[in-house]
């Protein structure tokens, strides 16, 4: 039975006794690429020369910690895959402490949900808003975590070649706080070395590189999207809440070309996206007077926020104040709520948490 120590720096390894006393376990989290797979990129491109200077002064010393950063990266492993965590703010006689949000990220079973389909999306849309504006609040064993976390959904959408788009915005985020962060704010607000953070900075424009790099082998022979008839390409092309993934889909085919163009399918996605009001706001008109309605989904996607669709979600208890995981197969076969949920009603105090509704949980 693992032990599970607990200090003030981290939520603990995980120990195993074996005749030779406690030993640490080993880590189950993929290894980072080596370093001498990793594109050689220049310093100077990501810091200016007074940094540059220091590190060519320090140069050997950099080689080391990046090789350490590397190394302990490797070894570093999510230290628990729980399916709920409770959230608490303020102490108690019953609890100390609080929960904040590298715990919360660290024990949340976020290294299983980016493997479910439902929850990849999910995931990544969290990774993007932490790497805009948390990244720095996280604690270095989350920082750590992120990362991980980071390389395995990278290294699946290179495995699987799907949903490159939402992985190159995540990584375009990240790429830009880290830059700001090395270059203006340094070790004032930075957990760890400098070099550490320059050697991250590097891995994500090397992933960069590879998800640009990467081509979409071409499917054999056997029924296509140009075999299917049109009603059902029109019904695929509505299902669809992105106005992006309507034109990526559109450049398929001719036929998906012509269909995607279709007006009434930019006005349903308009009218599901925003409000009558912001209609008037930015309203676009053609020559002959009709309403330009791909026009209008993008100028108002540039104003205002769109609505974000996800198959499966953090649900949060009010409760218990628990967040957790639903399993919804479990859920209908044995009435399990997810969590040990002492309502008389638990379906009534379930909350959906949207990825920016997680993160406002642990701003106190």
């Amino acid at each position: 039975m693992p032990f599970l120590g607990q200090d003030w720096r981290s939520p603990g390894w995980s120990w195993i006794k074996t005749e030779d006393g406690w030993k640490r376990c080993e880590s189950w989290s993929q290894e980072l690429e080596k370093e001498s797979n990793q594109c050689n990129i220049n310093h100077g491109i990501i810091l200016n020369s007074e940094d540059e200077e220091i590190l060519n002064n320090e140069e050997h010393a950099s080689k080391k910690r990046k090789k350490r950063h590397c190394r302990d990266d490797t070894n570093t492993q999510c230290f628990y895959r729980e399916k709920w965590i409770y959230v608490h703010k303020e102490s108690t006689r019953e609890r100390h402490g609080y929960c904040t949000l590298g715990e919360a990220f660290n024990r949340l079973d976020f290294s299983s949900a980016i493997q479910d389909v439902r929850r990849f999306n999910y995931v990544v849309r969290l990774l993007q808003l932490i790497a805009k504006s948390q990244l720095t609040s996280l604690s270095g064993v989350a920082q750590k975590n992120y990362f991980n976390i980071l390389d395995k959904i990278v290294q699946k959408v290179l495995h699987d070649q799907q949903n490159p788009r939402l992985i190159k915005g995540l990584l375009q985020d990240l790429s830009s706080t880290l830059c700001v962060l090395v270059r203006g704010v340094g070790k004032s607000v930075l957990v760890g070395n400098i070099n550490v953070w320059v050697c991250r900075l590097e891995t994500v424009l090397a992933w960069q590189q590879q998800l640009q790099n990467l081509q979409m082998p071409q499917v054999g022979h056997g029924l296509t999207l140009s075999d299917l008839p049109l009603h059902t390409l029109n019904n695929i092309l509505y299902r669809l809440s992105d106005g992006w993934d309507i034109i990526t889909l559109g450049q398929v085919t001719p036929t998906l070309s012509m269909l995607s163009e279709d007006r009434q399918l930019w006005k349903t996605l308009c009218q599901y996206h925003f409000a009558e009001k912001q209609f008037c706001r930015h309203l676009i008109l053609s020559e002959n007077g009709h309403v330009e309605w791909k026009l209008m989904y993008f100028a108002l996607q540039k104003h205002y926020p769109t609505k974000e669709q996800y198959g499966d979600t953090l649900h949060f208890c009010r409760h218990c104040s628990i967040l957790f995981w639903k399993d919804c197969g479990l859920a209908l076969l044995f009435k399990d709520s997810g969590h040990p949920c002492t309502a008389t009603d638990p379906d009534s105090c379930f909350l959906p948490v949207s990825p920016q509704h997680f993160i406002d949980l642990f701003r106190f």
